[in-house]
């Protein structure tokens, strides 16, 4: 009899060959597991968009096996915990190399033990990963917008859900954009179709496009396989365009057609392909200063910006402070496994004085140290020192404010002197970043990290300032 999926049953076996692919059946089924088999990298992709696995076996020693575990890596995308099978002589190879850290590794040739003890323990990872579902974290998030400023986002996000309409979401780093974007696409009616999130800063111009738009064999070189690209894989459902801010202008042209006719073709391709996708974008950038100075394409903004939605940072919603702390303190002592701690009045406190620059992002960090590190005084892990004691008493009044340790100014310090030098590099590179990585001797993933975390701007920086002239 057929294994009820919807009690989540679903095991998705990966790239095996015949002799394996028989034995895993014969093992999955008698254990009332309902199998999806995926033989090819595109067939897997397709499987983790429209089914939820509670876990999945994926054989390393093929290619495409290998390609879809980083897909999964690169999307943050999940088909429950990882079983990876792999000879003994290649494991710590292929791991090194994609730098993946598998739940649970079974050794080619393997025993029924093996894959016995695999499973029990993928199903003990996958309960406690069910803490963290998506869907589940959404609503619980959704529910702490206390605030006035927040529930007008949350009514805001209720409209925009029922109209087939572009939406421009705005606000600092970490202030929560993301958590709008998958809000929109839940209350949509599309919520049964992809959520897929592209962060246009990530990679250089020539590789996003092919992100995007895929690629056809022998586009240009390396391209070996057809390369479905992130439109087709968001067909009939949302796309979600994080940091569109930094889209090269060559792509906002690209963009801005398949916007108009939901048309494109692939790198390479000379057929269309067409599309039934609804566009969010997201920026924590001035779109309407770089529209001013040519830095962004003007009728792509407009098009983008059917609906705003601008998220207020953490500091103007103190409110949510307290509460948004004993959400991140219930889930990580969960997911941890550590004993529940409780935040002393006089750390709270503290929470509330504190600016957040990195808003709500470097609130759950913090509570991850506290959480890790068993630090509820916040001894072991002590907030960074970002605002000056008049900034903090002019967001929440008078108050103490926590002494800065020798390392705390010493670290202070070497953010500001790191934050300067890239600057400096920036502006000398007229803001190419693939060059600036170069000059500064980090990776290109690196430099856009700190270009974040310093919470650098191209526009602001480039814009003329009094006495500057036009």
């Amino acid at each position: 009899m057929k294994a009820d999926v919807t009690k989540n049953t679903l095991a998705l076996v990966v790239r095996t060959d015949p002799g394996i692919d028989r034995c895993l059946a014969d093992f999955l089924r008698t254990r009332g597991y309902t199998l999806v088999r995926a033989s090819t990298f595109e067939e897997a992709v397709a499987a983790v968009i429209h089914n939820h696995f509670l876990f999945s076996v994926v054989d390393l020693d093929g290619t495409d096996g290998l390609a879809f575990l980083q897909h999964l890596k690169a999307e943050g995308g999940t088909a429950g915990s990882i079983i990876v099978l792999a000879r003994g002589s290649r494991i710590a190879e292929i791991l090194g190399t994609l730098s993946l850290a598998a739940d649970h590794v079974v050794r080619k040739p393997f025993t029924v033990e093996d894959l016995e003890e695999a499973l029990n323990n993928a199903l003990g990872l996958s309960s406690r990963r069910s803490v963290d579902d998506p869907s589940t974290r959404l609503q619980q998030e959704l529910a702490l917008w206390r605030s006035p400023k927040m529930r007008e986002v949350r009514d805001i996000i209720e409209q925009a859900a029922g109209a087939n309409v572009t939406v421009l979401i705005t606000g600092e780093t970490g202030t929560g954009k993301d958590l709008v974007a998958r809000a929109i696409h839940e209350a949509s009616a599309r919520h049964r179709g992809p959520f897929v999130k592209v962060n246009c800063a990530a990679l250089p111009r020539e590789l996003l496009e092919s992100e995007l738009f895929g690629h056809e064999r022998g586009a240009f070189t390396g391209a070996h396989q057809l390369k479905f690209g992130k439109f087709e894989s968001a067909d009939r459902g949302f796309i979600f365009l994080d940091e569109i801010g930094d889209l090269h202008p060559a792509l906002q042209g690209k963009l801005m057609h398949v916007l108009q006719d939901g048309q494109f073709s692939r790198v390479g391709g000379r057929s269309t392909i067409k599309v039934d996708v609804r566009v969010l974008a997201a920026t924590n950038q001035d779109l309407e200063g770089a529209v001013a100075t040519g830095q962004f394409r003007e009728d792509l903004f407009y098009r983008l910006n059917v609906i705003q939605i601008a998220v207020p940072p953490l500091r103007e919603r103190p409110e949510e402070i307290p509460l948004l702390a004993d959400y991140f303190l219930q889930r990580y002592s969960t997911l941890f496994g550590r004993n529940r701690v409780t935040l002393p009045a006089e750390t709270e406190q503290r929470l509330l004085r504190h600016r957040f620059p990195g808003n709500v992002r470097e609130l759950e960090n913090v509570i991850k140290r506290i959480v890790v590190l068993g630090d509820p005084d916040l001894r072991k892990c002590t907030l960074p020192a970002t605002t000056s004691r008049a900034a903090h008493d002019k967001i929440a009044g008078p108050a103490w404010a926590a002494p800065m340790s020798l390392k705390d100014i010493s670290r202070s310090a070497a953010q500001v002197a790191e934050r300067e030098a890239i600057r400096q590099v920036l502006d000398q590179t007229q803001w190419n970043r693939i060059q600036a990585a170069k000059l500064l001797g980090v990776s290109y993933r690196a430099l856009l990290y700190k270009i974040k975390e310093a919470e650098l701007d191209r526009h602001r920086a480039q814009r003329p300032g009094p006495g500057r002239g036009p």
